[in-house]
């Protein structure tokens, strides 16, 4: 009989509260001081909006829809609204921790992806829509995609995309949000910032960013954070906990030193900026595979997705011309969908398991078709995200425009749209 184990729950419990972190205040600064100052508290409104709504979104139904039956692999059911049936002491499965600290550690992971999205629409989206948009994509789209992978879905289910490769033990590798956090969050972020088109002025006038040092301390709370988005996802207070914990330091600060190394090449100087987007790109890249890799592999890692992001901010955005404001599909999208790949190239047996328990295998272990597993995964999430982004902005903009008047983004949109300033200067 499967009792509490009060140390496994305090780790779970903490981990909910880095997560929650991570988006208040840690993103919120992160990207409140990339934008111009008169955008910043508009910025940060995005990620506290994020915060509320989808807390209050998730114990209403979305925790239903994400981890509650199954309805045909698409969906959870809703049988869990408002919480029903998930009591103080009702234990999660088979695991010795009670139900509602994990439906409180998800909640965090909803919370922060769809406030990733926001950084690339940055200075340009009405905020009424962008709390409409924020609500409709996380019913229609992380819910959906989080019962995939998590919660009894198709892609989690080895009898369904592991029978696809001729193994029915095999599932898609995502310990910790590579599909479900930041490949949707990060190609949802690219069609809405096509379909809202550039800033004013956008390619022509710097727009420089209005407080470095909110952006560095925003990517130290996030780095803090992310020991809880990876080692929290173990679930437990064990081997498997302080194995993400490690491999996500290590791919951090490779990142970040890979990132320094390249601005050195390309510009001859290392920036506090290009230093804390590096280290969130090796955040990104280990969040699938923290719980399946070991250190040499974290640190392959680093190096190779900050090579890959850099071309596509530095190189690949201009040459494309879309206006990603603050790179959260250069960062997010494109180190997701490195890290997932990587995943199944890397996922060591001695580490990390496969839902079955049987040892997940990676291609560089033997075992190719984990790599097809990933890439039929990464398609799908890409698929889901992008179609419903789409769908969803263009009935949201038919109710409310989700664009700004130009005059308003001229003026700035923290007097546009919230009557306040950053800072008053007498």
């Amino acid at each position: 009989m499967v009792t509490l184990n009060s140390g496994d729950t305090a780790w779970v419990l903490v981990s909910a509260a880095l997560v929650l972190l991570m988006t208040t205040p840690g993103l919120a600064l992160f990207y409140g001081g990339l934008v111009r100052k008169k955008n910043m508290l508009s910025t940060m409104a995005h990620s506290f909006g994020a915060a509320v709504l989808v807390s209050v979104l998730w114990v209403v139904v979305q925790y239903s829809l994400a981890f509650s039956g199954d309805v045909g692999g698409w969906i959870g059911n809703l049988q869990k609204v408002f919480m029903r049936d998930v009591g103080v002491n009702q234990l999660f499965g088979t695991l010795p921790i009670p139900e509602i600290s994990f439906s409180m550690f998800q909640m965090m992971f909803a919370i922060i992806t769809v406030a990733l999205i926001s950084g690339a629409v940055a200075e340009r989206m009405r905020f009424g829509a962008w709390m409409l948009f924020a609500a409709c994509w996380s019913l229609l789209i992380y819910a959906p995609l989080a019962h995939w992978v998590w919660g009894g879905g198709w892609l989690g289910n080895g009898s369904v995309i592991g029978k696809m490769f001729g193994n029915p033990d095999m599932n898609a590798l995502d310990f910790a949000g590579g599909l479900v956090v930041h490949i949707s969050s990060g190609v949802s972020a690219l069609v809405a910032a096509i379909y809202l088109g550039p800033r004013i002025r956008y390619g022509k006038d710097a727009m420089m960013p209005g407080n470095i040092v909110m952006t560095a301390i925003g990517a130290g709370l996030l780095w803090v954070g992310w020991f809880g988005f990876n080692a929290g996802s173990a679930l437990a207070a064990n081997g498997l906990a302080a194995n993400a914990f490690m491999v996500t330091n290590t791919s951090a600060a490779m990142a970040g030193l890979t990132w320094m190394a390249l601005e050195w090449l390309h510009h001859r100087k290392a920036t506090v900026v290009g230093v804390s987007t590096g280290i969130v790109a090796g955040l990104v890249a280990i969040t699938p595979a923290a719980g399946f890799v070991g250190i040499p592999a974290a640190l392959v890692m680093g190096v190779g997705v900050s090579v890959v992001c850099y071309l596509f901010v530095a190189f690949i955005k201009k040459l494309l011309g879309y206006d990603d404001a603050l790179d959260a599909f250069g960062v997010h999208g494109i180190g997701g969908i490195f890290g997932a790949i990587a995943t199944g190239l890397f996922a060591n047996p001695a580490i990390g398991t496969y839902l079955s328990g049987k040892p997940a295998i990676g291609a560089f272990y033997g075992n190719f078709a984990q790599l097809g597993v990933q890439l039929v995964s990464i398609g799908a999430s890409i698929a889901l995200a992008a179609v419903g982004t789409f769908v969803i902005l263009v009935v949201i903009n038919k109710i409310i425009p989700v664009r700004i008047e130009p005059q308003q983004e001229v003026y700035g949109l923290d007097l546009s749209l919230h009557g306040e300033v950053a800072s008053s200067e007498r």
